[in-house]
């Protein structure tokens, strides 16, 4: 099928002929079949490289109204949105920021990327762009799987549904064991296929010889070389690159120092670029190894560094890409090979292998389409039984994709926003709604039945809910829903709002202690040398905590992750220089970077809830009502500390 065929504006045939797309793969033809150019449904399971995004494309384009592309990460919302922004005389919007931003429009684009958690923020303040959707694509959808986004991406779709019922929807996934369900859940048609531009192999590598699927091998003699960097230097020999997959942010630091010092090809622009804006040891490790043609990548790099390594890599400048798993997620980085040299992950309790899913995740990175003559995609079997590793990796089904929604934490969060966005106003409304979701598509809904009284009952008890003839969200529940935190921070939140508000003396680090001391702040690990020196900081500054250090009741080992992250947060502010933050608290560059964000947004939330409680309409407060509980001070505090943190983050 030739791209002349479809039924597309002359412009947008020129744009894609332009780039040399002339006829449509195997797989994207299907696509077209099965009717996303008609409005029709389909999930699309289709391998990595093999046009997802063209499918994507054309579907929004062919809608007959503006379209939304939700993905899962804000990297990928990114390049999404720069790919589609060159389409001709499309506006492109994109949302990836504030969860809460009231005044955020975008009613005049014809496509917006966002990703899930700002899809469903938008639904619970009642943004008026979204009923206008004609068409929904939703990248990666097997993170139905995740535990922590999947379900809000399930319930997401759900509510889309039922606002805008006749929507297209189109699913786009490379692995899943599952896509037939998902389809069935979706109401969609199904396109599945195997089909890629350029031929993939896999295998294991065990004692000098790869083993792959087809039954081909291939001797790597390492000599005196770590398996793993014959594997690379092999590669790099015959003319390609190797992009290599490790479990920790250290080990992939540590891999590509040793790789650069091989200087397998030189990178000096690219290690000069990075060097520039290098003010810790992590930037300066990287830049050490750009020099010698390597680059690593993790969560921990500053986002302009992680930039840099993948167009760097993209462009060949890199010859080798030591990465955690975290890139295999979506961002576009492949190379001709592959290679899986740590397949267990620690889980806090001890080693479990990797998801099947995960795995091929990272196995369809290799090969790329007018570069690579073939894909490989290698797993290392040192130290392990590689017939028990090929068993579980190659040629294997992924697991099935199943909802996570069966958590409270999951559910006392969309009861909640369900409530608070008038979807269901009473028992049999919230159950229908509910009915609606994957879970209930793959189980029995009554299986929530206790699990949702038992957040309701937690709703009612914080007076975010009201069970009287049916089912209401109270001010604050509203309130709490439209700042997007959990119900456990919003009451939380309140709690130590009005301990701080009946304090002498409400610092920087008091407001800063509140925020952190909840469920949606990811607090830093404290290190066993560490938690001395935290503990006598804490005795020493007990009048600036809500919570009575010299009295402490549960878990004090966590509360001094609160306290380390406040006093991360507090340095920030005060503009200590991020090398020294480093070295202090051994947080890195991206991290404080992520914290800093989140703490902004958590402050956000935290000031409106204050505001709340100061004007006196607040349905639960922390103290008696009959009390001369002042907030001003609280409040002034919490807007002078996000206004800093803004101006420090901002340059």
């Amino acid at each position: 099928m030739d791209v002349s065929d479809l039924s597309l504006a002359p412009k947008f045939i020129e744009h894609f002929e332009g780039l040399g797309i002339e006829s449509l793969y195997p797989p994207q033809a299907a696509a077209v079949e099965a009717g996303i150019t008609r409005g029709d449904r389909v999930v699309a399971a289709m391998p990595t490289a093999s046009g997802k995004t063209l499918v994507a494309q054309l579907a929004m384009l062919s809608a007959d109204g503006p379209a939304l592309y939700v993905v899962p990460l804000r990297a990928l919302a990114t390049e999404k949105y720069e790919t589609f922004s060159e389409l001709p005389d499309v506006s492109v919007g994109i949302a990836t920021g504030d969860y809460d931003a009231e005044n955020e429009s975008f009613d005049e684009d014809d496509i917006v990327v966002a990703t899930s958690e700002k899809v469903d923020s938008a639904i619970r303040n009642g943004a008026s762009w979204v009923e206008a959707i004609a068409c929904v694509v939703v990248d990666e959808v097997h993170l139905l799987n995740a535990r922590g986004r999947g379900p809000t991406l399930e319930v997401t779709l759900a509510k889309l549904r039922r606002l805008v019922p006749d929507q297209q929807l189109v699913a786009l996934s490379a692995t899943v064991g599952n896509a037939a369900e998902i389809a069935d859940w979706l109401d969609a048609e199904l396109v599945r296929s195997t089909w890629r531009p350029i031929d993939l192999r896999t295998g294991v590598y065990d004692d000098g010889t790869v083993t792959f699927d087809d039954g081909g091998r291939r001797t790597i003699d390492p000599g005196d070389d770590p398996p793993t960097t014959a594997m690379v230097a092999d590669v790099i020999d015959d003319g390609g690159q190797a992009l290599v997959f490790v479990n920790s942010r250290r080990e992939a630091e540590t891999f590509a120092r040793s790789l650069g010092a091989r200087e397998f090809r030189t990178a000096p622009d690219v290690a000069t670029g990075i060097r520039e804006g290098a003010t810790t040891s992590t930037g300066r490790a990287l830049a050490e190894a750009a020099e010698g043609g390597v680059g690593f990548h993790h969560a921990g790099l500053r986002a302009e560094h992680r930039s840099i390594v993948e167009q760097a890599f993209r462009e060949r400048d890199l010859a080798v890409l030591c990465a955690t798993p975290t890139l295999a997620a979506g961002v576009n980085v492949p190379a001709r090979r592959v290679i899986v040299r740590d397949h267990e992950r620690f889980t806090g309790e001890g080693y479990e292998p990797l998801p099947v899913l995960e795995v091929h995740q990272m196995f369809g990175r290799a090969g790329r389409p007018g570069l690579d003559p073939y894909g490989e995609a290698m797993l290392v079997a040192t130290g392990v039984d590689a017939a028990e590793l090929r068993e579980r990796y190659i040629g294997a089904e992924p697991e099935r994709v199943e909802s996570k929604l069966d958590s409270r934490e999951a559910l006392r969060t969309h009861v909640l926003a369900t409530l608070a966005g008038g979807f269901a106003e009473n028992r049999s409304e919230l159950d229908d709604l509910l009915s609606s979701t994957f879970f209930a598509h793959q189980r029995d809904p009554s299986e929530l039945t206790d699990l949702v009284d038992e957040v309701l009952s937690y709703l009612d008890a914080t007076g975010m809910v009201r069970r009287n003839d049916g089912l209401s969200a109270t001010d604050l529940g509203r309130l709490v829903s439209r700042v997007y935190v959990d119900p456990l921070t919003g009451a939380a939140v309140v709690e130590a709002l009005g301990t701080a508000a009946a304090m002498d003396r409400v610092t920087t680090l008091t407001v800063l202690e509140i925020i952190c001391d909840t469920e949606d702040m990811s607090t830093q690990y404290v290190r066993t040398e560490e938690a001395g020196r935290l503990s006598e900081f804490a005795m020493r500054n007990a009048e600036q905590f809500t919570k009575p250090v010299h009295d402490f009741e549960g878990n004090f080992q966590s509360w001094l992750a609160t306290v380390k992250t406040a006093r991360i947060l507090d340095d920030w502010i005060a503009g200590v220089d991020p090398a020294d933050l480093d070295e202090r608290y051994g947080v890195a560059p991206g991290d404080v970077r992520r914290l800093a964000e989140r703490a902004e947004w958590l402050l956000s939330a935290t000031e409106v809830i204050a505001e709340h409680l100061s004007d006196g309409t607040g349905t639960h407060r922390p103290t008696d009502p009959d009390s001369d509980v002042e907030y001003d001070t609280v409040l002034e505090r919490l807007q002078e500390t996000r206004a800093a943190l803004l101006d420090v983050t901002a340059e």
